[in-house]
């Protein structure tokens, strides 16, 4: 399987009905500002080349940012702060994400998450994370032989991230090292892997000074270089 036979098998899911009916409900519903536009209203795969060396994990999609566009962090606020910071670190092609289709590109990256349908409230239970790991396992085997460092945002992610790697093979201590922004875990497993982690960039972080741009683009540049990203 490539990537891109598991994304399309992925947007069909259907596995946890209260995401289902969330989802579904906000791309009916839809915010006013938006009314005019079609909403995505499925699982969102992930987004970045199939060769990455840096993945970016977050938590799940936003209700009315990539459960409208169907692309990860692509029109919200945490979106713009994300895609900011990895412009200005070289990560990204453009500054800013607006639609499918508008010239984003990743360097050398792929973003995902552990939770790939838009949750009420944004919180996933802890079944419907583990429900939706299985795609976050199957997505880590397609890259393990080019990914070489991980930015987690946010202690869910975390959390979800840690056993997934550990039944993929890399040696995760035990107990499990804990999230903190700044974090750096190096693993062994199919390739060596470097894991950091980095504050959510939620409008709760980014809006209260908790998190700075400076504060994104400092671990994004240390998970850069350590992915061997030129």
């Amino acid at each position: 399987m490539t990537l891109a036979e598991m994304d399309a098998e992925l947007i069909d899911c259907r596995a946890c009905p209260r995401l289902v009916e969330w989802r579904e409900q906000v791309a009916e519903t839809k915010r006013a500002a938006f009314a005019h536009e079609t909403y995505w209203g499925r699982p969102v795969p992930g987004f970045g080349p199939p060769d990455a060396a840096l993945g970016i994990v977050g938590l799940a999609p936003a209700a009315h940012g990539a459960n409208r566009t169907g692309r990860m962090f692509t029109g919200d606020r945490s979106g713009e702060v994300l895609y900011r910071a990895m412009y200005d670190v070289g990560l990204a092609t453009q500054p800013e994400a607006h639609h499918i289709g508008d010239g984003l590109e990743l360097i050398g990256t792929r973003i995902t998450s552990p939770v790939h349908c838009a949750p009420p409230a944004n919180k996933p239970t802890p079944a419907e994370r583990d429900t939706c790991g299985r795609w976050l396992a199957k997505e880590l085997e397609l890259l393990a032989p080019t990914l070489r460092a991980i930015v987690v945002l946010g202690g869910f992610g975390w959390q979800a991230l840690m056993p997934v790697l550990a039944a993929a093979g890399w040696a995760v201590p035990r107990p499990r090292p804990k999230f903190g922004h700044g974090v750096r875990v190096d693993l062994e497993g199919p390739a060596p892997l470097k894991v950091f982690g980095c504050f959510h960039v939620s409008q709760q972080n980014t809006f209260t000074g908790r998190l700075t741009p400076a504060m994104v683009r400092e671990v994004l540049t240390r998970a850069k270089t350590a992915a061997g990203i030129r």
